[in-house]
């Protein structure tokens, strides 16, 4: 709990609140944060230069309030012919998006899975919003059964389910999700699927059922699969009325020129933002493959990181010996468990030589 001073009148479901963030160390091989560890193609910065020196003369004037023209390019790459300018709302990362859906739409209760994204209760702590925690089963896969029982029960304004799951790496299939979007269709409710990470999976994504089940809205970021973390840009796949209160809560102006320029010049590149996906997920079937020869239990992932448990010391005993062999990797919280990002080729084997040497 931080020490506030008496003259500071910060609100009170906020005083016992921990800053939320992962260590940021130097001189450490990062594979904690599920950033992309590839950097930005020569050709893409290059252009990605000249395009931001071009605007420059014009930074004196607002940007597109709207963001149409990044919209309508977000619209192109999904491929949906369903899915049009109308559909797609972009902001400064996910969780802004997440932010704003809290603003907007909690006006009742909010159901999420335990253990997922830690964001999302504390966008609801931070916006006072009512949330209630349904745990995943033993295995850390959905309890559907308990979901649409609790949702009987509680009626909540908002449900969300992340997959691939962080930081358990799990899927949510399709169908399942459809059986709760069936299941919530007449009720003052959405479902928000967190899709972080669904270029790294081979699951039929959310966006699909958008068209038969308004209710359903999926958040995405150009963050890991486009190796975009820095510029902070995410995106929101939904029917244009969900959309419709996303504005009138969103900042003004919230997206500026600059991180506007930026994506589109991202997307129409995206064969080569995206280039190293393949060898990302050949690289995370590798390392589980080479982790479970260890005696580690390793979660299957469709995401850009491992789960894994199965090991002697505890969590934060073998965190700190990986880390003091140079390699950060992350501690969630949850004891018996740490998660690993993948990282390139030569970053994944000294993370096994590390997890070699502090497993003996």
């Amino acid at each position: 709990m931080a020490n506030w001073p008496d003259w500071l009148p910060i609100k009170n479901a906020l005083r016992a609140n921990k800053i939320y963030g992962a260590p940021q160390l130097q001189d450490v091989v990062k594979l904690n944060t599920n950033e992309n560890p590839y950097p930005l193609p020569e050709s893409v910065v290059t252009e990605l230069t000249s395009e931001i020196a071009s605007i420059a003369t014009s930074l004196n004037r607002y940007p597109d309030r709207d963001a149409v023209k990044l919209r309508s390019a977000l619209a192109n790459y999904l491929s949906s012919e369903h899915v049009t300018t109308e559909n797609v709302w972009t902001a400064n990362g996910s969780n802004e998006i997440l932010q704003q859906v809290f603003l907007a739409y909690a006006s009742s209760s909010c159901i999420g899975l335990s253990p997922s994204y830690s964001v999302h209760p504390l966008i609801a702590q931070i916006t006072g919003s009512e949330w209630d925690s349904l745990p995943l089963k033993k295995d850390f896969t959905i309890d559907l059964n308990a979901l649409l029982k609790r949702i009987q029960e509680t009626s909540p304004s908002l449900i969300f389910i992340t997959s691939p799951n962080n930081p358990t790496g799990g899927v949510v299939e399709y169908n399942d999700l459809k059986k709760i979007a069936e299941y919530i269709k007449g009720r003052s409710t959405l479902l928000i699927v967190d899709e972080a990470y669904a270029e790294f999976s081979s699951e039929k994504s959310a966006i699909e059922l958008i068209e038969d089940y308004p209710q359903v809205a999926v958040v995405r970021t150009m963050s890991k699969a486009f190796a975009f973390a820095g510029a902070r840009v995410g995106y929101l796949v939904a029917d244009s009325n969900i959309i419709s209160g996303l504005k009138i809560v969103r900042l003004p102006y919230h997206l500026s020129a600059v991180t506007q320029a930026a994506a589109l010049v991202a997307l129409k590149n995206v064969k080569l933002m995206q280039s190293e996906i393949q060898i990302i997920v050949a690289e995370r079937i590798r390392l589980r493959e080479e982790m479970t020869k260890l005696g580690l239990r390793v979660m299957e992932s469709g995401a850009n990181f491992l789960f894994f448990t199965g090991f002697q010391p505890k969590s934060q005993e073998l965190w700190q010996s990986i880390l003091d062999r140079g390699i950060l990797i992350r501690d969630v919280g949850i004891e018996g468990y740490l998660r690993v990002t993948i990282g390139t080729p030569d970053e994944n084997e000294q993370f096994l030589d590390s997890l070699k040497t502090s497993l003996r």
